[in-house]
């Protein structure tokens, strides 16, 4: 039975590292899908660049959410 190799613990321990960590990596897949849908299409194959799109759409959404939930916290540390 295989067995899942956990990453390691963050080495920083800041409330906000996660959540910027996760925006980060959402944006960046947002970005690496117009590679992906751009090499799709050069093929022609659109039905593979349709489903990438549809990936990039959710990592957007993913990473708008971030954006929104990041700055409510931080403004609400404004103290």
């Amino acid at each position: 039975m295989a067995t899942m190799v956990r990453e390691p613990v963050s080495p920083v321990k800041d409330d906000h590292y996660d959540l910027l960590h996760t925006l980060q990596m959402s944006l960046e897949h947002v970005w690496k899908m117009e590679n992906y849908i751009a090499d799709a299409e050069a093929r022609g194959d659109s039905e593979l660049a349709t489903w990438f799109r549809e990936i990039q759409d959710e990592h957007r959404k993913m990473g708008a959410q971030g954006k929104k939930l990041l700055k409510a916290r931080l403004q609400r540390e404004k103290v």
